[in-house]
């Protein structure tokens, strides 16, 4: 099993009380390019990663509420006051910026992420 397969099965199997169904996006190379997850509420999570480690766990409700969270690595120098700098947690907006404690395991992270999200729906 991929670690995308295992992310898809993680999201279907422990969230299925919130996830409506998964999708894996693939670049014009035929690679994937993300997982996109929908919703009860309409909204989706975007999983983004990377094999150098960069990644992204995006939650989209801007059209549902205006917020979006996201917790993600990318080092932007905006954000090198946060402690856990480069990661760092959008918190409903994209310039409310806190640090991040999640896992860097991506199956780990995949699971605090929506576990958040329920706690939101």
């Amino acid at each position: 099993m991929t670690l995308w397969q295992r992310l898809r099965s993680i999201a279907h199997s422990d969230f299925s009380d919130i996830v409506v169904q998964t999708e894996l996006l693939l670049s014009t190379a035929g690679r994937v390019r993300k997982l996109r997850i929908h919703l009860l509420d309409g909204s989706f999570v975007d999983v983004w990663l990377s094999e150098e480690g960069d990644y992204a766990f995006h939650w989209e409700r801007r059209f549902v509420d205006g917020t979006l969270y996201r917790h993600d690595n990318a080092p932007h120098w905006r954000w090198k006051s946060v402690s856990t700098f480069p990661k760092h947690f959008h918190n409903g907006t994209e310039d409310h910026v806190t640090a991040s404690q999640i896992s860097d395991s991506p199956s780990e992270a995949l699971e605090e992420f929506l576990s958040f999200v329920r706690t939101k729906l």
